[in-house]
């Protein structure tokens, strides 16, 4: 039996045997019981072992304590996959029980008062860390117990460093740090995994110290380098149904508390309507993050929050034409490698309709200028 299986066979004992499971001294006494010869190495390694099986996320905790991983992907009994920051890749951690997978999914989701069962099959959890647990149960998952973990950020990147691992050329990040300091209401659009919470969180770090951040997130992703951040964080239904406060709700109370600038950490549902009336309220340089596959789609996308928020169509262009003035988009390239793709600036054409019109694309090393960039540079200019 390897050291690895000796350990666990002993923490599977000392779950049979103990009833508080945190008590240090209680479980340095039992595995000494166990194992009269063991050392304080041992004992370290079991007691870190039960930590992870007992308030942490079991085999996977030395996947989500690595600070280069974002995302932990269990697609059932087998191999776990993680993203580095380079698409998705095998992690050498493999869980090939399925009733162990099972009490872990239940276990990560009771941890927070929800309930993961036959009945309720599916769940959607933040966990004390700020990771993020999406579980999915048989049959429903056809393979197996399926998690998904996005990882909150360890550390804030700065903009120099996002330059260095050519995220953007220079003269892109120069062009984004003047569209925080001109205070120029923004979202960054992108697909899943792309970046978006790590640029934001890099240009907020940028915005001057006398200024308060408010920002509203589902979960706590966003970590500015800044001195004054108050951040609110939604908050889902207990058990009983009770208890849950709504991103659109916490958008309104963000209004209360002097905000100089309003962030809302990802734009997905009817809360829309309540970020833009935050933006044609004298609050500018907000910012937000939003889901688009391609830059130009931004306007449809908001359109169709709106009409989730009961607006018209009208009525959703023209708020968003007088809210937000510029789009940051993210990519993740062919290679795996997280990209700013460009900027565009938000244009009305004559009925009315709102189009979001490319100003400058990021290429390697180079900022390339698109038909809008004149617009753009017009909203960059310092105030005379």
């Amino acid at each position: 039996m390897t050291a690895s299986r000796a350990a666990r066979s002993l923490v599977a004992d000392l779950r049979r045997e103990l009833p508080d499971l945190t008590d240090g001294l209680a479980v340095a006494a039992s595995v000494r019981a166990h194992d009269p010869l063991a050392g304080p190495g041992s004992l370290l390694a079991t007691w870190e072992l039960l930590r992870s099986e007992v308030s942490g996320v079991g085999p996977l905790q030395r996947l989500v304590e690595d600070p280069e991983v974002s995302d932990v992907l269990v697609n059932g009994p087998g191999p776990v996959w993680v993203d580095r920051g380079r698409g998705t890749e095998l992690s050498g951690v493999r869980i090939d029980d399925e009733s162990s997978l099972r009490r872990l999914a239940q276990r990560l989701t009771a941890s927070v008062g929800r309930r993961l069962d036959d009945a309720c099959p599916c769940a959607d959890v933040v966990l004390c860390d700020g990771t993020r647990v999406h579980a999915v149960l048989p049959p429903v998952a056809v393979q197996g117990t399926t998690l998904s973990l996005r990882v909150p950020p360890r550390r804030t990147f700065h903009i120099e460093e996002l330059v260095q691992r050519r995220t953007m050329p220079r003269a892109g990040a120069d062009l984004l740090s003047r569209l925080v300091e001109r205070r120029v209401s923004f979202v960054v659009s992108g697909g899943t995994g792309t970046g978006k919470t790590t640029l934001l969180s890099s240009l907020l770090s940028l915005v001057p110290a006398a200024e308060r951040i408010v920002m509203v997130e589902d979960a706590a992703e966003l970590r500015p380098d800044h001195p004054h951040v108050v951040r609110l964080q939604t908050r889902h239904d207990n058990a009983e149904g009770a208890g849950a406060v709504a991103m659109s709700t916490l958008v309104r109370e963000a209004l209360r508390m002097r905000p100089d600038r309003i962030v809302v950490g990802e734009v997905r549902g009817a809360e829309v309507l309540d970020l833009l009336t935050a933006f044609n309220t004298g609050h500018d340089g907000g910012a937000a993050t939003i889901h688009t596959n391609r830059i130009e789609h931004l306007p449809a996308r908001f359109e169709a929050l709106c009409a989730l928020a009961g607006l018209t169509r009208d009525a959703a262009h023209s708020q968003l034409a007088a809210a937000v003035r510029a789009v940051v988009h993210v990519r993740r390239r062919d290679d795996g490698r997280r990209q700013v793709a460009g900027v565009a600036v938000l244009d009305t054409d004559a009925s009315g309709r709102v189009h979001a019109q490319p100003a400058y694309a990021f290429d390697d090393g180079a900022l390339t200028p698109r038909a809008a960039a004149p617009a753009l540079d017009l909203l960059l200019l310092p105030e005379s």
